[in-house]
């Protein structure tokens, strides 16, 4: 049997992110994944000149720790940057026809999307009092504070758009940390969007939309690449248990049994995999994870020539409103972003189906949805014929839904981990969905790890004295 500092068990973003972090901070780590591959959902797949993403196609960075990987991992020289074209326009699907979103609050004032009640209802959310609390809704924020119209055109779409989950259900606090954030601390979203800008441009950092040369597998390379980390693809993860001193977890392969003594254990799988993990050591805690939702969505991606389609494609896609009755929650306009994602010639556009709105869609047969699809594409973008190349990818449990009172969820969770010493759970039902998101939960948790292993190392143990042996597998 084999001693490790950190296991890390599920080699998607969020544990190789922890793995790279602890490597920066020198402390070695091993990662245990499943499948064949690592990445978890994430996967570029190139076929016929298309470079196609199974997951997120981009990331979107304001944090000076992605800065920071990717200078560290020499990704900085890998970087494909939003196109000039992609970044003049993001269009929301309203009356029958495409129209830009503002990007600018000046621009609000004259854009048509709004009524002019609309537009008077904005500009009095300074004066709106704060209010709301951790059980709100997206719904129900975005109306207190921004307006009713704010919410059906623009927010609804967003959060069903991008995140597969319904604006009337989904947790503000949970959802929209961000905006929950300003109101609590500048008594204004506007406020503080405007004094973050004025903080923004002293610290010199920007927003970047970027993916990378080969797609966002590109990352997913270079974190496992960090020598500090042994990675294990294959293995299963099938007990765990506290032994008295340590975590003993054992593991299995199609041809080997595994088992290794470790001081700390990242489970970063989805909620129900972790579930069953955890269950046996706290049957409050394996509940809980047990009943996060999550939502199916279907990816499909169409080539077509460019000249099959009337639209100039400039911007980066579109969402659409649960009310327009279309097919599908978004569209990306993939060869827009980043040219180098069709041939020559040719035009990528990826839309994005199921979600809260319609998640039977993601089940249906692959002639049937490309039908459907661009029956409702064609008078939208004025395609002409039918795609010239199609890949669909599909995702039973695609994201984590944080709908009702997640925060006090969230809570529960920390509660009871609170028992479960040098257990930490990583991923993407904790902390944000997005890659930069993973990415800096993955840096929190190795700094937290680090910290606690120095206490360790100089005999301040942060174990209980009194912490028995677990009811887990071991017992």
């Amino acid at each position: 049997m084999s001693d490790v500092d950190v296991l890390i068990i599920g080699g998607g973003i969020s544990g190789l992110s922890v793995a790279w972090w602890l490597a920066q901070n020198g402390i070695q780590s091993e990662v245990w994944e499943q499948d064949s591959r690592l990445g978890g959902k994430i996967h570029s797949h190139s076929s016929d000149g298309y470079l196609t993403e199974q997951a997120a196609s981009l990331i979107i960075n304001f944090r000076p720790e992605i800065n920071q990987l990717l200078k560290a991992t020499g990704l900085d020289e890998k970087k494909v940057t939003r196109s000039m074209k992609a970044g003049a326009h993001r269009y929301l699907f309203h009356n029958g026809k495409l129209q830009p979103v503002p990007s600018r609050p000046a621009e609000m004032l004259f854009s048509s999307l709004w009524s002019w009640q609309g537009k008077i209802r904005l500009l009095a959310e300074p004066f709106i009092p704060k209010g709301g609390g951790s059980n709100e809704t997206v719904a129900g924020f975005i109306s207190r504070r921004l307006g009713s119209e704010v919410l059906e055109k623009a927010m609804e779409p967003f959060v069903g758009g991008t995140l597969a989950a319904d604006a009337g259900h989904a947790n503000a606090w949970a959802t929209l940390p961000r905006l929950t954030a300003l109101e609590q601390r500048y008594g204004s979203i506007t406020m503080g969007i405007l004094f973050n800008r004025l903080l923004r441009r002293r610290t010199a950092i920007i927003n970047d939309a970027f993916s990378f040369q080969g797609g966002i597998s590109t990352l997913v390379q270079a974190l496992a690449a960090t020598p500090a980390c042994r990675i294990h693809t294959g293995r299963k993860t099938t007990g765990l248990a506290w032994d008295g001193s340590a975590w003993r977890v054992s593991g299995c392969s199609e041809s080997e049994e595994f088992d290794l003594r470790a001081r700390h254990v990242v489970i970063s799988t989805p909620a129900n995999a972790a579930a069953r993990l955890v269950h046996p050591l706290n049957n409050e805690l394996g509940t809980t994870l047990g009943t996060i939702p999550y939502a199916p969505l279907a990816v499909i991606h169409m080539g077509f020539s460019q000249e099959q389609i009337s639209h100039p494609l400039d911007g980066s896609g579109f969402l659409t409103p649960a009310d327009a009755g279309l097919a599908f929650n978004g569209n990306l306009w993939m060869s827009s972003l980043f040219p180098d994602r069709a041939p020559k010639g040719k035009a990528l556009l990826s839309c994005y189906i199921g979600g809260c709105r319609a998640p039977q869609m993601v089940n249906w047969k692959k002639q049937a949805l490309a039908a459907t699809v661009c029956r409702d594409l064609k008078p939208i973008l004025g395609l002409r014929g039918e795609p010239e190349w199609l890949r669909i990818d599909r995702h039973q449990h695609a994201l984590p839904l944080y709908h009702g009172n997640y925060q006090r969820r969230l809570s529960a969770i920390e509660q009871q981990l609170q028992r479960l010493p040098g257990l930490h759970l990583v991923a993407n039902y904790k902390g944000g969905v997005s890659i930069r998101d993973r990415v800096l939960c993955g840096a929190n948790t190795a700094k937290e790890i680090t910290q606690q292993l120095h206490k360790q190392r100089a005999g301040k143990t942060f174990f209980p004295a009194g912490m028995q042996r677990s009811p887990g597998y071991y017992s």
